[in-house]
């Protein structure tokens, strides 16, 4: 049974590339990561060893399932990159565009509450606890100065 190579496939309104492993493409989705993928491939039923060129189209109708409905197929909460939604108050996995929007939508809540975290956003400065004596300056160097000598 000869199977056709695919380059390019669609999934998730992600374009992935054929030559790669099938848990290395996955990787390129937003918000599916090494971990995820490797768990979605084992209940896709898949050897991870395969290209992603190679894969049937149920196959790979079968991933996409997954990736939009995880708990369905067994995957804990803690797997999950939207728990305990605070606007729905369910746990969900965004990927893709949905991942960015939610994630600026966030960050613009933040800053019109004024929360530490917020306004760390809104000034540019590093929002979670890292140093910034030496780090993250933006602008004009700020070495030290060598005093000017006048001239006479």
């Amino acid at each position: 049974m000869s199977r056709e190579f695919q380059h390019i496939i669609r999934i998730a309104g992600t374009d992935l590339d054929g030559t790669q492993p099938v848990v290395y493409a996955l990787t390129n989705i937003k918000g599916v990561g090494t971990r995820l993928a490797t768990t979605i491939i084992e209940r896709a039923s898949i050897n991870p060893e395969t290209r992603m060129g190679f894969l049937s189209d149920a196959e790979v109708k079968k991933i996409e399932e997954i990736i939009e409905k995880p708990t369905k197929y067994g995957m804990p909460d803690w797997f999950l990159n939207r728990q305990k939604d605070r606007e729905t108050g369910i746990n969900d996995h965004l990927i893709s565009s949905d991942l960015v929007l939610r994630t600026k939508t966030d960050i613009d809540q933040m800053k019109k509450m004024r929360s530490w975290k917020g306004f760390r956003h809104s000034h540019g400065l590093k929002v979670r606890g890292q140093r910034t004596r030496t780090t993250g300056r933006k602008g004009k160097a700020m070495g030290v100065r060598k005093k000017q000598v006048r001239k006479k």
